[in-house]
């Protein structure tokens, strides 16, 4: 038996996904972003996109090559998403980064802030909103009422980008929360449905 990562992201998080309400999970992984609408047990509305924290490392590296002729290693663009990047435009903070210059091909640093760097980040962070929008537009009318209390449940290492959960509730008008573990809620959520009722023994994620 085969369950979907947004359920076991969903458990994981203690949404009530086997009652009858709506609960709404955004699991933002590294190249995925999974927006589900649950409810007994099932997903009543569902969207799924291309688009997670590789994506938002490669935008970084795209400016920085575009803009200072610079090319960063996965790795520095990561530290650089960690550091000073934004779902919501604006920061001072800065950071100095050193990489290859394209031109000449010889050790080059620069330093960024974090203004820039939202900036560089914001088409791709606005493919998430658009899918969480999509999701709740295809919504039952009776769920989308429960998520005017419920919310939206953040998890997966993209709900860390620091201010996603405000922008999200700007986009949506829906109270926003990031979960305690998001880098942990669908392994955390595949082992309660494991060792729970005897009807979840033996399934895998889709």
């Amino acid at each position: 038996i085969m369950i979907d990562e947004p359920i076991a992201a969903a458990v994981g998080a203690l949404l009530p996904v086997f009652e009858p309400v709506g609960s709404m999970i955004v699991d933002i992984g590294g190249g995925t972003t999974d927006v589900a609408v649950t409810a007994l047990g099932g997903i009543a509305a569902h969207s799924s996109e291309r688009v997670g924290g590789r994506h938002i490392d490669a935008a970084i590296m795209e400016y920085v090559r575009n803009r200072y002729d610079l090319s960063l290693g996965e790795k520095t663009a990561e530290a650089v998403k960690l550091a000073l990047a934004s779902a919501i435009p604006g920061g001072l903070e800065r950071m100095q980064v050193r990489g290859r210059s394209i031109t000449t091909g010889l050790p080059k640093s620069e330093v960024l802030n974090g203004a820039e760097i939202s900036r560089a980040i914001a088409p791709t962070v606005r493919r998430i909103a658009e899918n969480v929008k999509r999701t709740l537009e295809n919504t039952p009318p009776e769920l989308a009422g429960d998520l005017c209390e419920a919310g939206i449940t953040l998890t997966g290492g993209g709900a860390l980008l620091p201010n996603l959960d405000r922008l999200l509730a700007y986009e949506t008008g829906l109270c926003v929360r990031v979960d305690e573990c998001p880098l942990d809620a669908v392994a955390l959520g595949a082992a309660r449905l494991l060792d729970g009722e005897g009807e979840w023994e033996g399934m895998e994620l889709a």
